[in-house]
């Protein structure tokens, strides 16, 4: 064997590699920062300062925000307060 033979068996192996590579699906990871938005619930999720996560649920008819945290020590959520939007922007 030569080395172009051996080159081209290299390449041909790597594009070979790559090909089917393309088709393997890649699932996001999580992240704490994502915002989902339906009719009736918003639900929004940050990381907290203190560690873990906060999500921030609010409803959209009446206008109540309840925040809930995730304590990583624990495995617990806790909530954290709410307000209505209304008084919260006055």
């Amino acid at each position: 064997m030569n080395s172009k033979t051996i080159t081209i068996g290299f390449l041909s192996i790597s594009a070979l590699i790559l090909f089917i590579a393309q088709f393997i699906p890649i699932t996001p990871a999580a992240l704490a920062a994502d915002t989902i938005k339906d009719r009736d619930y918003s639900l929004a999720t940050a990381a907290s300062a203190q560690g873990g996560d906060v999500i921030y649920v609010c409803e959209n008819h009446t206008g109540a925000l309840a925040a809930f945290a995730w304590d990583p020590t624990t495995r617990n959520l806790q909530p954290r307060g709410g307000v209505n939007l209304a008084d919260a922007f006055r």
